[in-house]
């Protein structure tokens, strides 16, 4: 199993000293966000900054996730293939579809039908590396997607390390279909639980491996995961802290999209409850009717964050290949 450094809210200047944060902490790799910064800019900084211990220790970098629908296959290979150029082979693009607000109010692009979508767009992706590497021309005509022109003045050319491994963000069983069908992992929400993984996603995924003829030997299961860190002395202030969690949980918990993980463990009362605070505009109010076996369910809670690291591996051992927290450490945790 793999842990890596996760940035929900990565910032260009401070990617340098995140690189040597993951480096000195051991972890595996440093992934990186989509929500107030361009992932890709941020990634091409922290593969800048490295330095020669990140050779030896071959961090990886990657996205988890960068919003495939608002760019181009095209634009979205260009980028992914330069980062694997520059990491030596050692980029993850992991591609999610967002929700519809965000698509179509803040990007103005097209959303739906969102899982068959960006099934075709990992497809389109996958098709265009491979005529930057020389294995066909570039020849994609899909129901949402066609590329067919690839000049090679403007052809970046094939890498010896060959394309990045793509994964597809997950939470319902459409999307792990897909991701199993056209994918090489999955990166699970933070909203989720080692039953729904067993009895939910794995079996999706198994779905769309079959649909494809594909294999589950080399399909990864990266899990992000809500951390709480609690001191001896209290809870900790900060996104790591239990107050913090639960509105975080309340917020995601009051969506319809997280309603079937809620009532895998007989909580669907609890999101219609959250959902009636929200149309009351009582949203000061969300955290506090999460209770605390929906947080021991959902979160690894630890005194400390090297204590959390030892838990969530434990907790995930067998089901995941990857693992990393919501909230990342502050710089000063190593």
């Amino acid at each position: 199993m793999k842990f890596d450094l996760y940035l929900y809210h990565p910032r260009q200047d401070e990617m340098a000293e995140r690189v040597r944060q993951a480096e000195a902490g051991g972890f595996d790799g440093l992934f990186v966000a989509e929500s107030t910064a361009d992932p890709f800019q941020c990634l091409a900084v922290a593969a800048a900054s490295r330095g020669s211990s990140f050779r030896a220790s071959s961090l990886d970098l990657g996205t988890s996730v960068a919003l495939a629908f608002p760019r181009s296959p095209m634009v979205t290979a260009v980028a992914a293939w330069d980062l694997q150029r520059a990491t030596g082979g050692g980029f993850v693009l992991g591609l999610g579809s967002q929700v519809r607000r965000h698509v179509e109010r803040r990007f103005s692009a097209p959303f739906a039908p969102a899982a068959a979508r960006l099934r075709e767009y990992a497809q389109a992706v996958r098709h265009v590396w491979g005529a930057f590497q020389g294995t066909h021309p570039l020849s994609f005509s899909g129901s949402y997607y066609q590329l067919d022109y690839l000049p090679d003045a403007v052809n970046p050319g094939p890498l010896d390390s060959g394309p990045p491994l793509l994964y597809l963000a997950a939470l319902g069983t459409q999307m792990f279909e897909a991701a199993g069908a056209v994918a090489d992992g999955a990166l699970v929400h933070p909203i989720h639980t080692l039953e729904y993984l067993r009895t939910v996603a794995e079996p999706a995924i198994a779905r769309g491996q079959g649909e494809a003829g594909r294999s589950r030997a080399g399909f990864g299961l990266s899990v992000t995961v809500l951390c709480i860190v609690e001191s001896a002395s209290g809870v900790e202030a900060g996104p790591a802290s239990r107050e913090a969690v639960r509105r975080q949980i309340a917020f995601y918990a009051s969506t319809p999209a997280y309603r079937p993980v809620l009532e895998l463990h007989g909580w669907g009362a609890l999101g219609d409850k959250l959902r009636g605070l929200v149309r009351s505009g009582d949203a000061a109010a969300m955290g506090a009717v999460v209770p605390d076996e929906v947080l021991d369910e959902f979160c690894v809670i630890a005194p400390t964050w090297d204590e959390a690291v030892v838990r969530a591996r434990q907790r995930y051992e067998g089901v995941a290949d990857r693992v990393m927290f919501q909230s990342a450490p502050p710089l000063s945790v190593g």
